[in-house]
């Protein structure tokens, strides 16, 4: 970071264990949070780990830390910021308002330090579920630990925050006791498009979609946990009189086994990874040349990509009582199934015999589910000023 740079006033810490271009719902989400904040006059500063590769960034500060590579989650990285006494100093030297928590791990642990040293409430937000990630990688004994800090990190926050309802059940499991308040996610993709059904027709010619084409689309980690092999395997088993194409963006542990397997399955020629898009405008195309958004995934807390899928009339097919699925209403606006391939596919096959009930249910998920992120840090604002009226620490 250029320090001249560094705000003479009060700085809003954003702190968070992935950042661009790490892309992930919740490097979304803090990327959101720092882009409306630096517009409403806030002075940001991010804490992230150090990458290899860092895109130039204008309009708020950085500090990364010393990190290394997670075996088996390219392109995420571990921070060890007891390794870089930089981070410290500059923590210690950053005169910040009010820190906001969106990982519970080293960048975590970095924003409860600024809290303690400054004297400033911290704010944490209880986006994914940890435990699952700790039980594939750990043995018991260290995920049981890791667990103990895990809760102790969220006791020490003056507020914890959940992206919707159904969140609170995960963080009552782990073993949190304290108060939860919700704080939704937002959706930049509904925005500057005046007609979206127009925007959608010109999506799929431009992307090659056939009119009696199913488009299909899943965007994520290419990870089990996120159900990307019920996709799969539900692909040969969609009623043999329907044409679709099937679309995977992303990456993940699972991506070569899922290749093989779509070969295995004999589904090879209809379906397509493109891997990681990062320019968002190409990737709301993809969304909005989707008939239907794949996501069979219990492992996910509020994903962005439903909302995202919604903003461009495309409704998603979910699993019934997964988290994820909290919101949307079988049939209004998404559909929900059973956790089998076979339940998947007609559910598919049912859809795409009557695409009147895609069509009805696209522009109910567009109603419901697309909170512009502007009106979300309207609220955060609101919410962090009041938080820090409470802590006696005014700008």
């Amino acid at each position: 970071m250029n320090r001249s740079t560094l705000p003479s006033r009060s700085v809003y810490g954003l702190f968070n264990d992935s950042f661009p271009p790490v892309l992930d719902g919740v490097t979304l989400t803090v990327e959101n949070y720092v882009k409306w904040l630096a517009a409403a006059g806030r002075r940001v500063c991010v804490v992230t780990p150090w990458c290899p590769v860092s895109p130039p960034h204008e309009g708020f500060d950085m500090y990364r830390y010393l990190s290394l590579p997670i075996y088996n989650r390219h392109p995420y990285r571990y921070g060890y910021p007891r390794l870089d006494p930089f981070i410290w100093r500059s923590i210690r030297r950053t005169p910040f308002r009010i820190v906001h928590a969106h990982c519970p791990f080293s960048s975590g642990r970095l924003a409860a330090y600024a809290a303690r040293t400054h004297g400033i409430p911290m704010v944490t937000t209880f986006h994914s579920k940890y435990r699952t990630d700790l039980d594939r990688s750990l043995p018991q004994v260290m995920v049981r630990y890791q667990m103990r800090r895990l809760l102790e990190f969220y006791n020490s926050a003056a507020e914890v925050w959940i992206p919707q309802a159904a969140v609170e059940e995960t963080i009552r499991e782990y073993g949190f006791r304290g108060a939860v308040r919700v704080v939704e996610n937002g959706n930049d993709f509904g925005e500057g498009i005046a007609d979206p059904a127009a925007y959608r027709r010109e999506s799929r010619r431009m992307l090659g979609r056939r009119p009696d084409e199913m488009a299909l689309l899943f965007v994520g980690q290419h990870i089990l946990e996120k159900g990307v092999e019920i996709i799969l395997r539900a692909l040969p088993l969609i009623d043999s009189d329907v044409p679709y194409r099937m679309d995977f963006i992303g990456t993940g542990y699972a991506q070569e086994r899922m290749k093989h397997l779509a070969v295995e399955l004999g589904v090879g020629d209809r379906v397509t990874f493109h891997g990681v898009i990062s320019d968002r405008e190409a990737l709301r195309r993809h969304y909005a040349a989707a008939d239907l958004f794949l996501f069979p995934s219990f492992y996910d807390n509020a994903p962005l990509v439903v909302r995202e899928a919604a903003a461009m009339l495309t409704p998603s097919v979910l699993l019934e009582g997964s988290t994820a699925a909290e919101l949307v209403s079988d049939g209004d606006n998404g559909f929900l199934t059973a956790r089998t391939a076979a339940d998947y596919a007609r559910v598919i096959s049912r859809l795409a015999h009557d695409r009147s009930l895609i069509v009805d249910a696209g522009i109910r998920a567009r109603q419901t589910l697309c909170r512009p992120w502007r009106d979300v840090l309207d609220e955060v604002m609101g919410l962090y000023d009041n938080i820090i009226e409470r802590y006696g620490h005014k700008g």
